[in-house]
């Protein structure tokens, strides 16, 4: 496995594999990596030659100096889990080889990042849409992996891929779930004990959200309320946004006619957390 940080010289060696007709698959990180990176990883060695996983902390994409802080690093411990994994090239770059002296180029996409996340997060998005693209535009890829858990994420790049023309397939995977329903992330080790046995509520309420569509419910407005009510009920829980919404344009509804998506954000202590849920009657 190969670990490389200059952008220039991870662009030199895909344009090889490129050459040799050699299919890209690149899985994008932030490191900390858990197993629901791994089913990205092993989705991507299943359907390309060579495997890329990058792996930065993007300054760009947090709107907080502290979350940035306390965003978990282990490249060591990555590394091993990324080898055993069997990537094959580590794209690990620095800020200063991203963001260099005099940087001044961003990539927003509208509409789909004004509300929920990018509502809470101030220019969240604008630092995903730019890493994503000069990650696409140095690596390369046929095919690049994200994960459903942060499902507004997934719509912004695949619209920035589908409005900028680039040549790649956007691939996005079922969330992975703890045993007891928390949706994996990098930000689940920093929650303390309590936070974490209350954290679940996220989930759950998602989950009951599922079940009473299914049973019949059709008011969106009402399952917006059950949603809230659930995650309110959690002491710990201070709830951030809950919605009911269209799937590509996450617009909120007021009726469920077909498939529709619940996001919800809530913080346990200073840990915020991200969760939702594929509605369908």
């Amino acid at each position: 496995m190969k670990i490389i940080q200059d952008p220039g010289e991870m662009q030199r060696l895909v344009e090889e594999y490129r050459h040799a007709g050699k299919s890209l698959g690149l899985v994008p990180t932030m490191g900390a990596l858990h197993e629901g990176h791994l089913s990205l990883i092993r989705r991507c060695r299943a359907e390309n030659d060579v495997e890329i996983m990058s792996l930065f902390v993007n300054p760009a994409q947090f709107n907080r100096r502290d979350d940035l802080d306390r965003y978990p690093r282990d490249l060591e411990g990555d590394s091993r889990m990324a080898q055993a994994a069997g990537v094959d090239i580590i794209f690990a770059p620095t800020v200063a080889g991203m963001y260099p002296k005099g940087y001044m180029t961003y990539v927003t996409v509208e509409q789909l990042t004004e509300r929920w996340e990018g509502a809470s997060r101030p220019g969240h998005f604008r630092g995903v849409a730019t890493v994503c693209a000069k990650l696409f535009t140095i690596c390369r890829p046929h095919r690049a992996y994200f994960g459903q858990k942060d499902y507004q994420q997934s719509l912004v790049v695949r619209r920035m891929v589908a409005d900028l023309n680039l040549d790649l397939e956007i691939v996005v995977l079922p969330t992975v779930r703890e045993p007891d329903g928390l949706a994996l992330s990098s930000r689940n080790v920093l929650l303390g004990p309590e936070e974490r046995r209350q954290a679940t509520v996220l989930s759950q309420a998602l989950f009951h959200a599922q079940d009473a569509v299914r049973a019949g419910e059709r008011d969106a407005g009402l399952l917006a309320a059950a949603i809230e009510a659930h995650i309110r009920s959690a002491p710990l829980a201070v709830l951030d946004y809950v919605g009911v919404c269209d799937p590509e344009t996450l617009e909120p509804l007021s009726g469920i006619t077909g498939k529709a998506v619940a996001v919800v954000a809530a913080s346990f202590g200073p840990i915020r957390l991200i969760d939702n849920a594929i509605l369908e009657p």
